[in-house]
């Protein structure tokens, strides 16, 4: 991560007055920006007004001083309340809003999942296979309550943090139809619209993804949005506003009206708060905010630890105990850090960790099991660091 990016992402946690809200003769510490850049400047000033010290530092040693600080007891300053004399009103009246909205949504046929009762499908050969062992964690809520309201989601996140798969598990467990477009660089607008065709000596029209999946009420999962042809970012715009219907020029100008079980749903790795990963996706390409205002965005983390070794229990049940699974979920949280300090140029989702610990149960051989699972799909140099964090957990 360069520095220009870790300083402007720390600038909002760190600049600042900071007191000492037991000692009144503390006095108290000012960070503000220094003039060149990503240096600040550092004030003590006592209560009396005397300017004890005057400094500026880079950020490592910010961040040095900051420890202090909190081990001597002081605490970032809060603006005053008393110049927002709504604060607590506001908060008092959402809450008694989000009470009150509990229970509004029921319907009839449906499938409860995490407690939000979710329309179900008409089945047929698109249902994804539903996975037993898949969690839905926290993160789920929201995106499930969006589903109902059928709102257009982009889930965004590191590759293997599981965008596409809790769409497809939730359609699984709903018997919901999913058709997914990889937008792999290859795919047309044909692919993605429709286009005409001769077939049999008669010139028929073929509907893409987009019209099929409209008229016949299946979801759609855009995947890696971010690497679409801007000409196919056209056509999802208009599909994107409220009640939005697709025009099909080439067909006579059709109109295309969704069918109200159709869902559209889209995932990319390095867009709005993800962009500043954009180096390690060659390709991806800038999204606009008008875009981007069309969707409710998720930003994606991979599952805690905690959740990670439950997923690993239920997957293989007895075959992996409590402790393995949490050893199994710290290497991988620990690998995925790396990738976050860029000292791994490659990702460590979920179902790497599944098949390495697939593996490893019927070698019996953990370093073994990762060769293929693990070590051939990366660089040398990311498998050495890799090795070398298994080898903190695992005894050879």
């Amino acid at each position: 991560m360069n520095a220009s990016f870790e300083s402007s992402t720390r600038d909002a946690s760190h600049v600042g007055v900071y007191v000492h809200p037991a000692d009144a003769n503390a006095g108290q510490w000012t960070v503000s920006h220094a003039d060149r850049p990503h240096l600040y400047r550092i004030l003590h000033r006592l209560n009396a007004g005397e300017v004890r010290v005057d400094t500026v530092v880079d950020l490592d040693n910010l961040e040095a001083k900051l420890q202090k600080w909190r081990r001597e007891g002081f605490v970032k300053h809060r603006e005053d309340q008393a110049s927002s004399p709504n604060r607590h009103a506001f908060m008092q009246d959402l809450k008694r809003a989000a009470v009150a909205s509990v229970g509004v949504v029921s319907m009839v046929g449906s499938t409860v999942i995490d407690s939000v009762p979710m329309p179900t499908g008409a089945g047929g050969p698109f249902v994804p296979a539903r996975n037993p062992a898949y969690l839905f964690a926290a993160r789920s809520r929201d995106i499930l309550l969006d589903i109902v309201e059928n709102r257009r989601l982009l889930l965004i996140g590191h590759t293997g943090t599981g965008k596409t798969s809790l769409i497809e598990q939730v359609a699984a467990h709903t018997n919901q139809g999913v058709l997914r477009s990889n937008m792999n660089g290859q795919t047309t607008v044909g692919d993605f619209v429709g286009f005409w065709t001769v077939k049999g000596g008669e010139t028929i029209w073929i509907d893409g993804v987009l019209p099929t999946a409209m008229r016949e009420g299946l979801w759609l999962i855009v995947d890696e949005v971010d690497f679409a042809e801007p000409a196919i970012l056209a056509v999802l715009t208009a599909v994107l506003e409220p009640g939005g219907r697709l025009l099909l020029k080439e067909k006579g100008n059709e109109i295309v009206t969704p069918h109200p079980s159709f869902r559209l749903f889209a995932t990319a790795n390095a867009v709005g708060a993800m962009s500043q990963y954009r180096h390690l996706y060659q390709g991806a390409n800038v999204m606009n905010e008008a875009f981007l205002d069309r969707w409710r965005v998720y930003q994606f983390d991979y599952l805690s630890p905690a959740d990670e070794a439950e997923v690993l229990v239920r997957t293989f049940g007895e075959g992996v105990s409590a402790s393995m699974a949490t050893t199994l979920a710290s290497i991988a949280a620990d690998c995925r850090a790396a990738f976050a300090r860029e000292d791994l140029s490659s990702a460590f989702s979920t179902r790497r960790l599944l098949d390495w610990t697939a593996l490893m149960l019927r070698s019996g051989d953990p370093e073994a099991a990762a060769g293929p699972t693990i070590y051939a799909k990366v660089s040398a140099e990311d498998a050495a660091l890799i090795r070398d964090i298994v080898q903190h957990y695992i005894a050879r």
